[in-house]
């Protein structure tokens, strides 16, 4: 994985503050080789993310985050382990 995608994925966790106008919940999911790694959703009432991570039974643990660039590095990891897999 290159640095450039580190920048995609905080491109990526921007929109999500930036399209939470409605005061719906959203989110995304992110894909290695389209098996689904984690899914982040964004909370504006108290602008926090959840990073829900899906282990190989599809079980998932969720984390909090109030810090955008902290949300995108931990995404990144899990990316790339899984890249390494």
């Amino acid at each position: 994985m290159s640095q450039s995608q580190l920048m995609g994925i905080i491109q990526r966790l921007k929109t999500l503050q930036e399209q939470d106008d409605s005061g719906d919940v959203q989110s995304r999911f992110f894909e290695v080789n389209g098996k689904r790694v984690c899914q982040v959703k964004y909370f504006s009432a108290n602008d926090t993310f959840e990073l829900e991570v899906y282990d190989k039974d599809n079980k998932a643990q969720k984390y909090p985050f109030d810090n955008i660039d902290m949300t995108a590095i931990e995404i990144y990891d899990l990316l790339q382990e899984e890249n390494e897999l």
